[in-house]
């Protein structure tokens, strides 16, 4: 689990000399805007003597795109195997320590795990363990998916602090349907009628959370709940869990998944993608994407596509 957030001044090749700072890298409100985005993390914590064990991110490469984002992760996930550890983002000048500082953390946010009251429960703890048990990380589109689930309920607890059990389970489970379609090889580029394709795909995967919840001791209304917003995940609604599912789904393909996914289909489907998920976004979810880090290709396809608009409320209901 990642505890410790360490910035370095400088050179990349600078020693944890304290000279090499010679300016704060982070401003109190900086400092304070990080630790309550990512609560659980010491923000610009000190160097601790000894061997933490401890990813580093060179801040140039970050802000270039650079970044050999896989062999990061890769790293990432085994840390996270052998339990705490720290993240150290070098190479920083102050006037981008702020903005990069939180780049790097929201593409590592699943390695943070925060919870509120209604995550803080041993049924949410069977809740967790089951979702863990239904992935063989040893396959990479399996890991891919675990790691996405994880991220999409942190980007959720990110949005609404008090979303309720019901949401945050939806939120880990509302793609277990590619553990029976896609484990091996993704298909959804192949789909006649893409809006149908991801429909099915959410109508199977409740009924898959269903069944993967049903011995957990989630009470039933819980339960029933699960199933319906997995089962319309896909599609924007009135709904506000719903309508939160969809913003965190969605945040999550782009702070985490997009560079990949352009990778693995190229730019003609990612474009479609890209399209596809921001209109399943609300604009004060959208706002938040300039401070996400995404390869210039995807951030060019979202430049290029045009904002969701919201109906303005009946009059006697406005300000």
């Amino acid at each position: 689990m990642l505890k410790r957030l360490i910035l370095v001044a400088g050179s990349s090749s600078s020693s944890d000399d304290p000279s090499v700072r010679r300016t704060p890298l982070l401003s109190p409100s900086g400092k304070a805007e990080l630790s309550r985005e990512f609560p659980g993390v010491e923000i610009d914590a000190p160097c601790p003597p000894g061997d933490e064990p401890r990813a580093s991110v060179d801040a140039r490469a970050w802000r270039s795109s650079a970044l050999d984002l896989w062999a990061l992760d890769t790293h990432l996930h085994a840390l996270d195997a052998r339990g705490l550890f720290g993240l150290r983002i070098e190479g920083l000048e102050p006037d981008g320590a702020a903005r990069t500082a939180y780049e790097v953390l929201t593409r590592c946010q699943r390695f943070i795990r925060r919870r509120n009251l209604a995550s803080a429960s041993a049924v949410f703890a069977r809740v967790l363990g089951r979702h863990r048990g239904l992935y063989d990380l040893d396959r990479p589109l399996v890991r891919a998916d675990y790691d996405h689930a994880i991220d999409v309920w942190q980007w959720m607890l990110r949005l609404d602090a008090r979303a309720s059990a019901a949401a945050q389970a939806a939120a880990l489970f509302h793609d277990v349907e590619r553990l029976v379609s896609e484990a091996n090889v993704r298909i959804e580029h192949r789909a006649p009628d893409y809006q149908a394709f991801k429909d099915e795909h959410a109508r199977r995967g409740a009924a898959l959370a269903r069944s993967a919840l049903a011995d957990v001791g989630l009470p039933p209304e819980v339960l029933d709940r699960v199933g319906v917003l997995v089962s319309a995940h896909e599609r924007p609604g009135d709904d506000a869990e719903l309508a939160l599912l969809n913003d965190a789904d969605a945040l999550s393909f782009f702070s985490l998944n997009s560079g990949g996914f352009l990778d693995y289909y190229g730019p003609e489907h990612t474009r479609a993608k890209v399209a596809y998920t921001l209109r399943r976004l609300r604009p004060a979810a959208r706002a938040l994407l300039p401070r996400i880090r995404c390869r210039p290709e995807v951030e060019a396809m979202i430049l290029g596509e045009p904002r969701r608009t919201v109906a303005p409320a009946p009059a006697e209901t406005q300000a």
